[in-house]
């Protein structure tokens, strides 16, 4: 016998009322639900045979890729995985700035924690494999927490265990690395929950309850259609190119008395990395890496209280345009050395990038004060 929430739920998810004129770019929260179960599914096969410990890591994970049948195809999968995700995830928020899409006030915000919580999880997945560039990213950033006033050093040994990334670290890594995608599953429903209480956003920005149609089967269809797309991509790029993503110095087993000559994170968190080296101050520049996210909370807030749209107004779009321009070469910026010309260019863009968001306000202003003359 079904359970009766069950039932409801599915004949919710089935008679979804959905805009009609929504495009592909809405097919990106589905291919998200689709990359999130891969790296889960993929992640608990790998946690049968992974030991979190500094002496058998390494070992563990050559181990899977060589002696465990099917392992490779595991590892291979949870490891390009994540960025499949993050590709997915930067597109889907990219839309949502575009669309205005945040001005739907608790999805966009449930949506900007699940990507923090992401983006805690890929750092410390990223640690397990405990190569060389695993040990010294998680050395360089947990030590960023050392620019709190007063507490700092104290916190920084706290999440160590001791006075160096070790063993214990590496413990309660693992622990929170399996945990917290559990926990972004918990959060996604309440996304889901707050997006289908308002109704999806669409691309002419108007909420009209008048031109919708059931989301099952028309928009199912089209979802599935862009499943097939994701997974014949993605394989393709896994079989052809499973560590084009990877750093060479990760398949170098961890040794604290040997320092890489430029530790850099993985390529989805490079941007915010660039704005970190590009402030001189080390408080200052850990506040602007947190910032460089959470500055997507604010933006619900910077619209006119009617909730005009500025999707149509060409400024809008060039400033856009140019967010994501600059986006991409804070990205490239992230993975040179610090030096120059290349500091002085991410000083730059990291001007222009927060200079995106605090411009909206008054535009939108300018905009709504035009369209009513």
């Amino acid at each position: 016998m079904k359970n009766p929430l069950t039932n409801i739920m599915i004949e919710s998810f089935i008679n979804l009322p959905s805009p009609i004129n929504i495009n592909f770019w809405w097919n990106l929260g589905s291919l998200l639900g689709l990359a999130l179960m891969i790296q889960l599914i993929s992640g608990i096969f790998l946690s049968m045979h992974y030991c979190p410990s500094i002496d058998l890591a390494f070992d563990s994970v050559v181990k899977i890729m060589q002696d465990t049948n099917y392992g490779w195809i595991m590892r291979i999968i949870h490891s390009n995985g994540a960025s499949i995700f993050f590709i997915c995830l930067y597109i889907h928020i990219g839309r949502g700035i575009y669309y205005q899409s945040f001005n739907l006030i608790h999805t966009w915000t449930i949506g900007v924690m699940i990507f923090l919580l992401t983006m805690m999880t890929a750092f410390l997945g990223y640690v397990l494999p405990w190569g060389q560039m695993s040990f010294w990213g998680a050395t360089v950033i947990t030590n960023l927490l050392s620019a709190i006033p007063y507490i700092g050093q104290n916190l920084v040994e706290w999440i160590w265990g001791g006075f160096a990334v070790d063993s214990p670290t590496l413990n309660r890594f693992y622990s929170f690395h399996f945990i917290l995608p559990f926990i972004i599953l918990f959060m996604v429903i309440i996304h889901l929950t707050y997006l289908h209480e308002s109704g999806s956003s669409n691309p002419m920005g108007i909420n009209s309850n008048i031109y919708k149609i059931i989301f099952h089967k028309y928009y199912s269809l089209k979802d599935s259609i862009t499943f097939i797309i994701l997974l014949v991509v993605f394989f393709s790029f896994m079989f052809q190119y499973p560590f084009i993503l990877s750093d060479p110095d990760n398949f170098i087993k961890a040794n604290p008395m040997i320092t890489p000559i430029h530790i850099k994170p993985e390529w989805y968190f490079l941007f915010a990395y660039a704005i970190l080296r590009g402030i001189p101050n080390k408080l200052g520049g850990v506040l602007a890496l947190m910032f460089a996210v959470l500055i997507l909370l604010i933006l619900p807030f910077m619209t006119s209280p009617k909730k005009f749209t500025l999707k149509f107004n060409p400024l809008y779009q060039i400033m856009f345009w140019m967010l994501f321009s600059t986006f991409c070469m804070l990205t490239w910026l992230g993975g040179m050395e610090i030096e120059s010309p290349f500091i002085e260019l991410t000083q730059i863009y990291s001007i222009l990038y927060f200079s995106f968001f605090f411009s909206i306000n008054w535009l939108n202003k300018l905009w709504f004060i035009s369209m009513m003359k």
